[in-house]
């Protein structure tokens, strides 16, 4: 299984929301804990220096998943024993997407405080650069020779714009529609279903709202508190479908006074306003996602979902709802572009990677953990177990994973077609400028016309100006 080289990020930032004293005090639970020992474990290439080191590690838990968590105890475990009197610890943050983000920034703004390792999402490696949180990885990466089994896609994904390697990747995703099956058969639509067109999948949810009442017909994630979620699994699925891109690389400026985006935002405008999506209020809530997963789909009472290929994870054995029927009562199908045009059909992707705060204290153990993290057989556990799409080449013909769900090869098979985020610094600020605008138009405080000027004129003040703008858009 292969993925095509992003011709922009893997995944740029979202919004790097400002700490407030609130956001400092919760913190504070979270990186109490001392450093211990400093004495270096093996070094860059490997071989073992003088002792034992305590080593902490930062990644977000959210919701009721557990895979994560179990993933790590288990190498912890692995990695204690083979390196005797060595210490690491696990730290949970528990938060949603962009309080995590905050979180983790804080942390690793001191020595004091920086965890050894981060679960970074590849959307904020250049930000992070940009604030001197990250060290880059080039001595040790050199000198491993495993990380000529990582696709180049997903190398380019850890990449800066300085051409330095800031984190090794776990793996990567797609987007599409999940369907309930029992629900289209409920009002007479196809099992397989193939939506050519926006038109197709608006048509589908209103037949669904007329002939099974009870349920919600289509969710798409919308306004601040799903963060990134509900700029790239909403917004810049729609976007990307249209004949215009948030960034021109050609000009290397960014788009405003797309029509592509007011038109998106009319699309957001239609499924709030006809009763199509979850209510605003609980739309809104920042556990949607959660609820989606474990809730909305297993219990029949969502029966469209633009949502991501790592969803089922949830429904593993492993996961947070164990679903066994879920490969048969849910389809997935493309989301398709707005008129059918171009491939018609559009993804995107993303990722996240295990990188190195550059106020490390441990940086040699932390890189040797991270090494043992990302061996085959753990990252072809981590693969199958969290529903991942391998980025290790090993991983990606190992026969188990390549059986371990019946979605593996269509959400595979998506990134012939996927798109990437603009890998630049400003992308989180401008990713929350869309979110703003999604907001205003799904509770009904602004129209798409007047959203979409506020989003032009706010990301003008983010970029620099006009001269750091264009109305032209990059074709995909």
């Amino acid at each position: 299984m292969t993925t095509i080289a992003p011709k922009v990020d893997l995944m740029v930032t979202r919004k790097r929301f400002m700490a407030a004293a609130a956001a400092g005090a919760l913190l504070l639970g979270v990186s109490a804990c001392s450093q211990g020992s400093t004495t270096k474990q093996p070094d860059a290439g490997g071989a073992q220096s003088s002792g034992p080191a305590h080593i902490k590690i930062a990644y977000q838990q959210w919701g009721p998943g557990v895979v994560m968590k179990n993933f790590l105890t288990g190498v912890k475990s692995e990695y204690e024993s083979a390196h005797p009197g060595s210490q690491v610890e696990i730290v949970p943050v528990v938060a949603s997407e962009n309080d995590y983000y905050t979180k983790i920034q804080l942390m690793m703004r001191s020595p004091n405080t920086a965890p050894d390792i981060v679960y970074e999402d590849t959307f904020l490696i250049n930000s992070d650069i940009t604030a001197g949180y990250l060290k880059p990885l080039d001595d040790y990466i050199g000198k491993w020779d495993q990380w000529n089994q990582f696709e180049d896609t997903a190398k380019g994904a850890a990449k800066g714009q300085d051409g330095k390697t800031y984190g090794v990747p776990d793996g990567t995703d797609t987007r599409a529609l999940w369907y309930n099956k029992q629900i289209f058969a409920k009002a007479g639509l196809p099992a397989d279903w193939q939506p050519k067109t926006w038109d197709d999948v608006l048509s589908a949810a209103r037949t669904i709202k007329q002939k099974v009442p009870g349920v919600i017909p289509f969710n798409m994630y919308s306004g601040k508190p799903m963060g990134e979620a509900s700029a790239m699994q909403g917004f810049e699925m729609l976007l990307y479908g249209t004949k215009d891109t948030l960034y021109n690389y050609d000009q290397k400026k960014w788009v405003v006074g797309s029509q592509g985006f007011k038109d998106s935002l009319n699309f957001v405008k239609t499924v709030f306003n006809e009763g199509l999506a979850p209510s605003p209020k609980d739309a809104l809530s920042p556990n949607m996602g959660s609820k989606v997963g474990t809730e909305l789909l297993p219990q029949g009472k969502l029966a469209i979902d633009l949502d991501g290929s790592w969803i089922y994870g949830n429904w593993l054995k492993s996961g947070a709802k164990p679903w066994p029927q879920w490969s048969t009562v849910l389809g997935q199908t493309a989301m398709p572009t707005q008129d059918g045009s171009g491939k018609g059909k559009v993804s995107l992707s993303g990722g996240w990677t295990w990188a190195i705060p550059a106020k490390s204290k441990n940086p040699d153990a932390a890189w040797d953990f991270i090494k043992t993290l990302q061996t085959q057989k753990n990252a072809a556990k981590y693969a199958t177990d969290g529903a991942q799409i391998a980025v290790r080449k090993d991983v990606a013909s190992d026969a188990t994973y390549k059986s371990s769900s019946a979605s593996t090869q269509f959400f595979t098979d998506l990134v012939s077609v996927t798109v990437y985020r603009p890998a630049l610094p400003e992308y989180p600020k401008v990713s929350n400028e869309i979110i703003t605008a999604m907001e205003a138009v799904m509770t009904g405080q602004s129209q798409p016309d007047a959203a979409a000027k506020n989003y032009d004129q706010a990301v003008e003040g983010i970029v620099g100006g006009k001269d750091s703008t264009t109305t032209k858009s990059t074709g995909q």
